[in-house]
C-alpha cells in the first residue's frame, strides 16, 4: 500500500492551459463575430456552434488555466511557466509546448516582440529567468547549453549546424532516453549568447507561405536548453544535477481545404498532419487505460517528446485558439485534444550525476590542469635549486664533483622527462580542440593559438636550460 501511495506521490499531470486571441483587424473588417468565451477565475472556456439554434447547449472545458485576449504575456509566464524553470534550474526535466492552428498565437506565446519587455514571449523570458537565477547563486558552479533543431517533412535539421542539408539520426540510449546523435550544442554564457544561438536557428526555420497565415511554420521547432549545476553535498562530494528544457513550436494543426495548399506545399501539410496525429494517438493511448502500446515510434515528434508524455519530465501544453466563427471546427478539435491530454501522467525526478555530464568532465580537466601546474612548480622549484648549486658551482664556490654530476643528469632528465610530457599533453590537446565539434570555429583557433604560445614557451625553458648545463660542462672540461 504505501509502495503505490509513493508511486501515485511520484506520478503528476501534463499542466494545459488554454489562450484566445483578440479577433484580428481582417476578422473584425469581415465581420466574423467571437464564438469563445473564456471563465479566467474558473479557467473554463465555452465554444458556441455558430450553425446552431440560440436555446441550443454550448460545449464547456475546464483547464490548469484559461488566459483571454486581454491576457498579458507575463500572466502567462508568472502563473504556468515560472514554477517548470524553477525545476529545471533543480534538476529536473521539462518541456513546453504550444498547439493550435495556424494564426491562432503559439509563436507569439512560445517568443513574442523580444524587444518590447511587455510582449516578450515564453522562450526569451524562461532565458531571462534561467541566467538571472545563476548570478545570484552561492556555491553552485552551472553549466548551460542549447541546441535547437527541426522536423520538417519528417526529417530532422539541426538549425545550427553550416550544412543544412544534412539529415540527423535518432538514436536511443538505456540510460539517457532518445537522443539526436551529433546534434550540435553550444555552451552559452548570458542571455545575449543563448539569444544569438537562437536567432542564429530562426534564420534557418522552413517558413512558408498558407492562407492560414502568411508566416506559418511549416516545420516544429524545439530548441533544447540544458543546465547543469554541480553542487558540494553533505558527503564533502561534488553532485551534479541536469535539468533539460524542451521549447517546443509545433507547425499549425489546420486541415488541409483550409490552407489552400497545393504541389509541395500539401505534401508538407501531410507530413505535418501524420505527426500531428501520431501525438494525439499517443495522447489518447496514454490516457484510455486499455493501451499496452503506445505509439511513440509512429512519427519523429512523439520518439522525440516521448519523455515528456508519459515519462520523466515535467510538461506544459499551451493549446492556442482563434475566437472567429469561421474557426469553429478547428477550435472544437483543439480544446478536445488539450482535453485528453490533461490526464497524462509523468513521472518526473531530479537527473543526480548522470554519465555524460559535461561539467563533470570540465571539473575533472580543471583538476588535472591544476595538477599539471603544481608538477611544474614542483619541477621549477627543484630546477631552481640545482641552478643554484650550478651557479655557486661556477662562481666557484665549494661543491664536490660527485654532486656536481649529480646535479647536471639530474636537471637534464628532470628537463627531458618534463619536455616530452608536456609535449604529449599538448599534441593530445590541440588534437581534442581539433575534434570538439561543441566548440565554435574562433573560439577554437584561440585554444590553439594558446597552445601554440605554450609550445614556444616550453621551447625557450628547455634552450634556456640546456644552454646552463652546456656553460657547466664546457668548465668542467676546461677547468
Amino acid at each position: 500500500e504505501a509502495a503505490a501511495m509513493s508511486k501515485v506521490k511520484n506520478c503528476e499531470t501534463v499542466k494545459v492551459v488554454v489562450r484566445c486571441r483578440p479577433l484580428n483587424r481582417k476578422e473584425e473588417a469581415t465581420g466574423y463575430e467571437g464564438i469563445v468565451n473564456m471563465d479566467v477565475k474558473l479557467g473554463q472556456v465555452t465554444v458556441r456552434n455558430p450553425k446552431s439554434a440560440p436555446g441550443d447547449l454550448m460545449k464547456t472545458f475546464t483547464f490548469d488555466a484559461v488566459y483571454d485576449g486581454s491576457s498579458k504575456q507575463s500572466d502567462l509566464y508568472d502563473e504556468t511557466v515560472r514554477p517548470l524553470i524553477d525545476s529545471v534550474l533543480q534538476g529536473f526535466n521539462g518541456t513546453i509546448f504550444a498547439y493550435g492552428q495556424t494564426g491562432t498565437g503559439k509563436t507569439y506565446t512560445m517568443q513574442g516582440a523580444w524587444m518590447d519587455p511587455e510582449k516578450r514571449g515564453i522562450i526569451p523570458n524562461s532565458f531571462e529567468h534561467i541566467f538571472t537565477h545563476i548570478s545570484r547563486s552561492q556555491n553552485q558552479q552551472y553549466l548551460v547549453r542549447a541546441s535547437y533543431l527541426e522536423i520538417y517533412q519528417e526529417e530532422i535539421r539541426d538549425l545550427l549546424c553550416k550544412d543544412q542539408n544534412k539529415k540527423l539520426e535518432m538514436k536511443e540510449n538505456p540510460d539517457s532516453g532518445v537522443y539526436i546523435k551529433d546534434l550540435s550544442s553550444f555552451v552559452t554564457k548570458n542571455v545575449k549568447e543563448i539569444e544569438h544561438v537562437m536567432n542564429v536557428g530562426n534564420q534557418a526555420r522552413s517558413i512558408g507561405f498558407t492562407n492560414m497565415n502568411e508566416h506559418s511554420s511549416r516545420s516544429h521547432a524545439i530548441f533544447v536548453i540544458t543546465v547543469e549545476c554541480s553542487e558540494m553535498g553533505i558527503d564533502g562530494e561534488n553532485h551534479i544535477r541536469v535539468g533539460k528544457l524542451n521549447l517546443v513550436d509545433l507547425a499549425g494543426s489546420e486541415r488541409q481545404s483550409k490552407t489552400g495548399v497545393q504541389g509541395e506545399r500539401l505534401k508538407e501539410a501531410t507530413k505535418i498532419n501524420l505527426s500531428l496525429s501520431a501525438l494525439g494517438n499517443v495522447i489518447s493511448a496514454l490516457v484510455d487505460g486499455k493501451s499496452t502500446h503506445i505509439p511513440y515510434r509512429d512519427s519523429k515528434l512523439t520518439r522525440l517528446l516521448q519523455d515528456s508524455l508519459g515519462g520523466n519530465a515535467k510538461t506544459i501544453m499551451v493549446a492556442t485558439l482563434g475566437p472567429a466563427s469561421y474557426n469553429y471546427e478547428e477550435t472544437l478539435t483543439t480544446l478536445r485534444y488539450a482535453n485528453r491530454a490533461k490526464n497524462i501522467k509523468n513521472k518526473p525526478r531530479v537527473n543526480e550525476d548522470p554519465k555524460d555530464a559535461l561539467l563533470r568532465e570540465f571539473q575533472e580537466e580543471i583538476a588535472r590542469l591544476k595538477a599539471q601546474l603544481e608538477k611544474r612548480g614542483m619541477l621549477t622549484k627543484k630546477r631552481r635549486r640545482n641552478s643554484r648549486r650550478l651557479r655557486k658551482s661556477l662562481d666557484g664556490e665549494e661543491v664536490t664533483d660527485c654532486e656536481e654530476e649529480e646535479i647536471v643528469d639530474s636537471m637534464e632528465k628532470d628537463v627531458e622527462d618534463y619536455m616530452k610530457e608536456q609535449k604529449e599533453k599538448l599534441e593530445l590537446e590541440k588534437a581534442a580542440i581539433r575534434d570538439d565539434h561543441s566548440l565554435v570555429a574562433e573560439e577554437k583557433l584561440k585554444l590553439l593559438d594558446e597552445k601554440e604560445k605554450m609550445m614556444d614557451d616550453l621551447k625557450k625553458e628547455q634552450e634556456a636550460t640546456e644552454m646552463l648545463t652546456a656553460k657547466f660542462k664546457v668548465r668542467d672540461v676546461f677547468p
